[in-house]
């Protein structure tokens, strides 16, 4: 049996686990999950990406939500580390090692790395099951991304049916950004938190494949090229003109 949530409504679930990178994505999900689940705990992942500063504005982002979001600031559970610096070196890319950022022959950015997200949630997934939370929240979307295709909708169904016979026990696997464009994940973010957890985002939060935190653009800190950047760029911009 398998379950995916993707909708804003609240669930009866009263756990999550949130797969939190420390980006605007995760963040927003982290957010949206402290509004819904009475305990959230969060998971990192160290796969040996050339943009560690993540690892660090992650603890930022974490940080900060207790006071952006002060009401749901006792919600805030537990933060596990995963090393995967193994996996990472498997699974090169333009994100593990020193390549250009392009397109490869497979019509894929070489910025992909093959299977990311579909180890993260077996980790994440064998987490929750020893640390009893219910539902794994995850930045997975498909409207405005990169053609990552662990990023399908798809790729979360088949993930959820799988670690749910693994498992043995229904995995919920929950993606409240799976049908949003960037600017509607920066509206969402405005919703639950207003200006103050829109801050955090934007100065805390970090995006930039370069690991870029000397820029610093109206949408936040990175290098303003890269295809990470240039989304979330976008998105912000279209967002903050319609305000």
């Amino acid at each position: 049996m398998s379950v995916i949530l993707e909708k804003t409504s609240p669930t009866a679930s009263k756990t999550a686990l949130v797969l939190f990178s420390g980006g605007q994505d995760s963040a927003t999900c982290l957010a949206w999950a402290l509004e819904r689940f009475e305990r959230v705990e969060t998971v990192g992942f160290d796969y040996g990406q050339r943009h560690l500063v993540e690892m660090q504005a992650r603890q930022a982002v974490r940080d900060g939500m207790k006071t952006a979001l002060p009401q749901w600031a006792d919600r805030l559970g537990d933060d596990h580390v995963v090393d995967l610096t193994g996996y990472g070196r498997i699974a090169e890319s333009a994100l593990t090692a020193d390549r250009k950022i392009e397109m490869g022959a497979r019509g894929l950015p070489t910025t992909f790395v093959p299977g990311r997200n579909l180890i993260f949630l077996v980790a994440a997934a064998a987490l929750a099951d020893r640390r009893g939370l219910e539902v794994l929240v995850g930045g997975m979307c498909e409207t405005d991304y990169s053609g990552y295709p662990d990023c399908r909708h798809e790729t979360m169904e088949a993930m959820a049916q799988a670690l749910s016979l693994g498992l043995d026990k229904p995995v919920v696997i929950d993606t409240p950004l799976m049908w949003l464009t960037k600017a509607q994940t920066w509206d969402l973010a405005d919703r639950i938190g207003g200006d103050r957890l829109v801050d955090l985002i934007i100065e805390d939060s970090h995006t930039c494949y370069q690991g870029d935190r000397t820029h610093r653009h109206a949408w936040g800190y990175g290098c303003g090229s890269c295809p990470a950047c240039e989304l979330r760029a976008a998105g912000y911009d279209e967002w903050a003109s319609g305000r």
